[in-house]
């Protein structure tokens, strides 16, 4: 595993974004089969102690993942993710809302932006989220950042892991 390997998280309050930028030691499909397949997904999306559960996702434009991060109490917290438009390999974009057990919405979201790239078996996976509220972004923002670093890392292993099969 390669231990130096970029990541990069920036907050932008006046655009009301976060761009993060993450390098990962594996190939572009393995990595984009990582963000885009609810079987991966379920084995690094949430910070530990968590775990994730998909209740379904269909990976289409128009398409939705409902799933939830359970406690190790079993309390789950739902989200709703639906998928705006997506080029394969290369870019998907959705709206993410935080909802109840049947999909039912929240009132804010965020729109999220990713792109991929690879160069000499390094996969780069560039993230722009949006908030259409600053008080909400502002609000979750430092659980977000220690969660999503934490997944990222876990997404790390999952790679590895799957790369020696």
């Amino acid at each position: 595993m390669n231990n130096n390997l970029l990541f990069d998280f920036t907050v932008d309050k006046p655009a009301k974004t976060v761009t993060i930028t993450r390098a990962f030691d594996a190939e572009l499909s393995l990595v984009w089969d990582a963000f885009t397949t609810a079987e991966l997904l379920d084995q690094w999306v949430a910070p530990k102690p968590f775990s994730a559960k998909t209740k379904y996702m269909n990976f289409t434009v128009g398409g939705k993942r409902l799933y939830a991060m359970v406690s190790p109490d079993g309390q789950e917290r739902w989200a709703l993710q639906e998928y705006k438009s997506i080029t394969p390999k290369t870019n998907f974009k959705m709206f993410n809302v935080f909802c109840d057990k049947d999909g039912n919405p929240e009132q804010h979201g965020s729109d999220w932006d990713y792109n991929f790239s690879e160069q000499d078996g390094i996969t780069t996976v560039y993230i722009t989220v949006y908030n259409e509220s600053f008080e909400r972004m502002e609000s979750l923002l430092e659980g977000f950042k220690l969660g999503f670093t934490s997944t990222l890392q876990n997404l790390d292993n999952l790679l590895a892991d799957l790369a020696k099969k």
